[in-house]
């Protein structure tokens, strides 16, 4: 087990298989440049960097974008992948715009993938298309619905914006009440000198859970080995579950277990330093090794540094870079 050099054991890996977005979300976006095709990590650079993953230890591997549905061939992509790393369990994290079919959803389930992080902060279709610029809000909605009538497992990620969906907050919960889905509060954080990120809409977790509280009782679930940074909670009665993501008001460092690659190809050990180490070239040499590779993987992980010291640094700016150039 590849181990940094606070003790933490890391397990999962992220991989933003596309910078591209057919949504414009303000949080996200910022004034980010798309990049050339021939700088994106291909589909056998991925796969040569998964199974050094394989030799390291990981276990759990999440495809994102931008939004990874838009990539072409990404389904023959994801046929590859559960027939040569079956022992791996891949997730998927997209807004849910483009895969509202039976067919498709029907043929991530044959694929064996377990999980889709679906991304929806609202049930109102003007503040969706405030939020994304596009009026598609139809379309995620039924991509969970369909997703949970297959049995896919669903999570529904809500980044907390006061002002703007703290009044639909009953909306979710009765989500999670009635579905098995886990719908999680994110924590609004200012990543991305063009981002768009004003204090008046930061919603802390600890307000989040009070305010549903008040409304369901909550019963915690005690933290996994190869869970996320969210903090679970079942809700009595309930067929979903709730929880929190905090970045900022309490931090997780201390538990990340994650190493990210860019759709750049660039090695990002923590989401709050915008110091990244770029393997594309060592990728494509002809002279490039399994080994040498995961030696060059290996001291980066081990230098992972611990992300609230940066946080304390820098007053709560998370990083320079854009969502969606990191990888959401």
């Amino acid at each position: 087990m590849l181990t940094d050099q606070h003790g933490r054991e890391l397990r999962y890996l992220r991989f933003s298989v596309t910078d591209r977005c057919n949504l414009r979300c303000f949080y996200c976006q910022g004034m980010t440049k798309v990049v050339s095709h021939k700088d994106i990590l291909r589909y056998e650079d991925i796969e040569k960097l998964l199974v050094v993953a394989q030799r390291l230890g990981f276990k759990k591997v999440r495809l994102t974008g931008g939004e990874p549905f838009l990539r072409r061939n990404f389904f023959d992509f994801l046929e590859r992948l559960s027939k040569k790393f079956s022992e791996l369990d891949f997730r998927i994290t997209t807004n849910g715009t483009l895969i509202n079919d039976d067919n498709l959803l029907s043929k991530l389930k044959a694929l064996g993938i377990k999980g889709l992080n679906v991304s929806l902060d609202t049930f109102s279709r003007d503040t969706f298309e405030k939020i994304t610029g596009k009026d598609l809000l139809h379309n995620v909605v039924d991509t969970i619905y369909m997703g949970l009538d297959l049995g896919l497992r669903i999570k529904v990620n809500v980044v907390a914006l006061k002002g703007i969906n703290d009044q639909e907050l009953k909306q979710f919960i009765d989500l999670a009440c009635l579905f098995p889905v886990d719908v999680r509060f994110i924590e609004f954080m200012p990543i991305g000198d063009k981002t768009i990120w004003k204090k008046e809409y930061y919603w802390s977790a600890e307000d989040i859970l009070k305010n549903i509280k008040e409304m369901v009782p909550l019963i915690p679930i005690e933290h996994g080995q190869n869970s996320g940074p969210a903090k679970i909670f079942e809700i009595k009665d309930g067929r979903g579950r709730i929880g929190v993501i905090s970045p900022l008001s309490n931090h997780f460092c201390a538990e990340c277990n994650r190493l990210r690659f860019t759709s750049q190809g660039r090695l990002r050990p923590c989401l709050f330093s915008d110091k990244e180490f770029n393997l594309l070239g060592l990728l494509r040499s002809p002279k490039i090794t399994l080994e040498r590779l995961e030696k060059v993987i290996t001291l980066i992980a081990q230098n992972k540094p611990m992300g609230f010291h940066l946080l304390k640094m820098y007053q709560n700016k998370v990083c320079s870079t854009t969502m969606v150039s990191i990888g959401g």
